[in-house]
């Protein structure tokens, strides 16, 4: 869908920086200072920059698995630890 494309300005920051804002974002909620408005526009912004920090992780698992097989020579990929 094209509601879900992520944000340009979203999609240009770092996974460190992007959980980052997704965590203050997260406290902001919790401590319901904000209007409701401002509680929805956060709730949204907050769903895409999760979305992006799945994507990068997404990304590096696939390299990861990448690295492996070429290492083991083998068609067979090890799973990432979750831990």
């Amino acid at each position: 869908m094209a509601t879900d494309k992520i944000p340009a300005n979203i999609r240009k920051l770092s996974f460190e920086e992007a959980l980052s804002e997704l965590e203050e974002i997260v406290r902001d909620l919790e401590g319901g200072d904000a209007n409701l408005d401002e509680s929805i526009a956060a709730y949204a912004r907050g769903a895409h920059l999760k979305r992006h920090c799945e994507q990068i992780l997404n990304d590096a698992q696939a390299r990861v698995e990448k690295v492996v097989l070429a290492d083991a020579g083998s068609p067979a990929t090890e799973p990432l630890d979750s831990e």
